[in-house]
């Protein structure tokens, strides 16, 4: 995990950590864009970002799939 995380994409990372946590399951991608008040395809690119740099996994083509890879102190509190 060679690079740090942006502000934006820790915030990303904060809910879908809290959402999975709160609702036993993650959220998904419309949920992402309805929190932050954004359109789907910029919430999926806020997804691709942090896995692509291995902070996040998910299983393309399959729904609810998220997974934060850090530890829980690793993760920025959601603003």
């Amino acid at each position: 995990m060679a690079q740090a995380l942006t502000r934006v994409q820790g915030h990303y990372l904060a809910y879908i950590y809290c959402y999975s946590k709160v609702h036993r399951r993650p959220p998904s991608e419309n949920e992402i864009a309805d929190f932050f008040g954004v359109r789907g395809p910029s919430a999926h690119r806020m997804i691709l970002q942090p896995e692509g740099h291995g902070y996040l996994s998910r299983i393309p083509g399959e729904a609810r799939t998220l997974k934060v890879l850090l530890l829980r102190e690793d993760i920025p509190d959601l603003e």
